[in-house]
């Protein structure tokens, strides 16, 4: 049994109908959108192979762009030993910054799966319903805590994470719990890196929001109540707005989802056990890593324009 594509069974038909004399070459030439010097090609293929002349001659041949087959046994062999477990992209990532040697991500997948080493992931659906994103880089900023093993030794802490919501871009800070001090800390970081923010987008939790009804002093000076946060980001002229539901701040659920694949296992690979060597790696280029990263992909062929100044 030969192996065709449709294209090559369609010309195939064509070509036995040809040959019967049902059609002219030029007629086949027309159906199959071929010029009739293009149609002479194939028909020619066609008396001199039958059905097996019509398969493209390169099927069934290695490339001529393959891997070496000693790279293939290296990268395999380091992959089993330091990055077993790692997705295919961030593992050619790893094998390119390890010296190993540069392999394109589907290319790993392929070797990885005909090993057993990777099982193929099956795609989501289409979401339902996608918020535009904001025009402007500042313009609005996710806020959210993400309670995880970070460490893989059994002890929980916290993630402080603000992704930027026209741009994608990160910064994240680990901290023992989602408190006042953890949000303040992330907060002053973000802004002697990028500035103010307008607005953050955040939960209700009440390091961010109260739901306490004011305080004397409060209704006398016409304030709303207000978190020790909250009156730090109105003195400094951000509003928090209080998102309805997680799916609502997706931006920064998905985003904690790549701190929880690509953090974890470059704390792995480094042997990093301690929170402040891990804030170190998580400021020192972690996130400007993942920005490099994501940026292209969000931008779009647009530029978002910064919404505010430095501090």
């Amino acid at each position: 049994m030969i192996a065709m594509s449709q294209k090559e069974r369609v010309r195939l038909v064509e070509m036995e109908m040809v040959a019967k004399g049902v059609e002219s070459l030029g007629e086949a030439a027309r159906r199959l959108g071929l010029s009739y010097r293009q149609a002479k090609r194939v028909w020619r293929r066609y008396r001199e192979g039958g059905a097996s002349g019509l398969v493209h001659r390169s099927r069934g041949r290695p490339s001529n762009r393959r891997k070496e087959a000693a790279l293939r046994q290296v990268c395999l062999a380091v992959y089993r030993e330091r990055l077993l477990g790692f997705g295919p992209t961030l593992a050619a990532e790893k094998l390119t910054e390890l010296g190993v040697g540069v392999v394109d991500h589907e290319t790993l997948r392929r070797w990885l799966v005909a090993e057993g080493l990777w099982e193929r992931q099956r795609r989501r659906g289409p979401h339902r319903r996608w918020r535009e994103r904001k025009t402007h880089f500042g313009e609005l900023v996710q806020l959210d805590g993400s309670v995880h093993d970070w460490f893989g030794n059994g002890s929980m802490c916290f993630l402080m994470n603000m992704v930027d919501d026209a741009t994608g871009r990160t910064l994240a800070l680990l901290c023992e719990q989602e408190t006042t001090e953890a949000a303040m800390r992330l907060l002053w970081a973000w802004i002697a890196r990028y500035g103010i923010p307008r607005a953050l987008y955040t939960d209700w939790k009440n390091v961010y929001l109260t739901t306490r009804e004011p305080t004397l002093e409060e209704e006398l000076a016409g304030e709303v109540p207000r978190t020790a946060f909250g009156k730090v980001c109105a003195k400094l002229g951000i509003e928090i707005i209080p998102a309805s539901s997680p799916q609502a701040k997706g931006r920064v659920e998905r985003s904690h989802g790549v701190y929880q694949d690509r953090f974890i296992k470059e704390l792995k690979l480094l042997g990093i056990t301690e929170m402040g060597k891990a804030n170190e790696l998580l400021l020192g280029g972690f996130c400007e890593a993942l920005n490099r990263i994501a940026q292209p992909r969000y931008l779009n062929g647009r530029t978002p324009v910064a919404s505010y100044g430095p501090f």
